[in-house]
């Protein structure tokens, strides 16, 4: 055993480079001013500071976490009756349907999200069809719909795939179990299937969450700069202003507050798993 464990220092050294360094720097430009030399550092707390004492910077802050909410709320409400129909198909078709569901995330998502430009825009098949109901005039591409409609086209899969996988591997004979002890179909659905399906609805709101709330090309495209979340926020002070302390020190506070949610979110799915072993 301790030979086959020694296997796994590659990938320890390899996570360390590609992941803790990374961090480290960032952290370091994050608590340090600018026009530091190799030899001497100036600490600071002045970013931080400056992040949270600025409304605008935690009004965007709050933009953020909210169409995150928004993306990942509208992902469950659709991707889970997708995923149980699925589920629920035969073999062969769940095979075609996961690869119908994955297929469009070959392509890249930066082409993706430029696809809906066209779609959006004026003149575009979406303005078009809305023609037809006399609302051709609406407004659809740079507005906080066509950003929530980028964001839950472009992460919806991940909710599907979670929540298939964990209604897939479910015993059937518990449902079976349940229609001999007189449950109908939304109680064994609300009693049986929903609470064992849960460790894929929380793992999908996981993936679906974080790269929302944080996401900065999604904005930029289909809020054409008139809707600024956090995620451009970071990208305007690396890469227009050039202040890379305080964008460090901003990307520090995302990364502390994802993993606190991702703690919630574990402590959530360990009293999941509790509650079903006292139920046992």
């Amino acid at each position: 055993m301790k030979r086959f464990s020694q296997l796994a220092w590659p990938y320890m050294i390899w996570c360390a480079i590609m992941l803790l360094l990374p961090m480290l720097l960032i952290f370091l430009y994050s608590v340090t001013t600018q026009g530091n030399s190799v030899i001497s550092f100036s600490f600071t707390l002045d970013h931080f500071k400056r992040f949270f004492t600025d409304p605008d910077f935690l009004l965007i802050l709050w933009r953020s976490l909210v169409i995150a909410i928004k993306t990942t709320i509208i992902c469950v409400l659709l991707g889970y009756p997708i995923a149980y129909f699925i589920a629920r198909s035969s073999d062969r078709v769940r095979n075609i349907l996961v690869l119908v569901i994955t297929l469009p995330m070959w392509i890249n998502m930066l082409v993706r999200t430029y696809a809906w430009i066209g779609i959006l825009s004026d003149g575009g098949i979406a303005q078009q069809i809305l023609g037809w109901f006399g609302l051709g005039d609406t407004k659809l591409l740079y507005t906080e719909g066509a950003v929530l409609l980028g964001m839950v086209y472009n992460f919806i899969p991940f909710m599907i795939l979670q929540v298939n996988a964990s209604l897939s591997k479910m015993d059937t004979s518990l449902l079976e179990a349940s229609s001999d002890l007189g449950a109908n179909r939304f109680q064994t659905f609300w009693r049986v299937t929903f609470p064992l399906s849960l460790p894929g609805v929380i793992s999908g709101i996981t993936l679906v969450f974080l790269p929302a709330v944080s996401s900065f090309f999604i904005p930029k495209l289909l809020g054409g700069g008139q809707y600024f979340l956090i995620g451009n926020v970071i990208e305007n002070q690396f890469i227009t202003v050039g202040e890379w302390n305080f964008g460090s020190a901003i990307s520090m506070v995302m990364a502390v507050l994802m993993m606190v949610m991702m703690m919630g979110v574990r402590k959530m799915e360990e009293r999941n798993r509790g509650g079903k072993k006292k139920e046992s």
